[in-house]
């Protein structure tokens, strides 16, 4: 699985998964749709920017790809996909390095401000470090 993509959605729900799949294929971003941690950990290493993860997943949950991203150079923003979500969860979530959480099934204007918020933190984040380097 060593094929460049920008997004990776994990979500063991197909429908949801084709979904998103559909709306970052008309914003033209490229993505990989996988149901498992352990195909994560599997293309974690590649140059990811976005990640879209079921809270429960049938090998982990949302904290096990957040950790597993910890490992990756230039770690991809964690976006959660929740049912339901208190706010003591969703701070909870925020503790453990998630960058957003989004409701499901998830809407198609959701997943677009997901991925401006992701790309406009990345260029950000690529202007300090070549003022840092200057």
């Amino acid at each position: 699985m060593n094929r460049p993509c920008e997004v990776v959605v994990i979500s063991a729900d197909l429908e949801n998964r084709h979904t998103i799949a559909e709306t970052l294929a008309r914003l033209e971003v490229d993505s990989i749709c996988i149901s498992t941690v352990g195909q994560y950990r599997e293309v974690a290493e590649n140059e990811i920017k976005l990640v879209f993860c079921d809270v429960h997943l049938p090998d982990g949950d949302y904290r096990d790809v957040v950790a597993a991203t910890g490992s990756a150079k230039k770690a991809p923003n964690v976006v959660i996909m929740a049912k339901q979500l208190n706010s003591d969860n969703y701070h909870q979530a925020k503790l453990s390095g998630i960058f957003e959480a989004i409701p499901t099934p998830c809407r198609p204007t959701d997943i677009e401000w997901m991925v401006i918020l992701a790309k406009k933190q990345h260029r950000s984040q690529a202007l300090a470090a070549l003022q840092s380097a200057r």
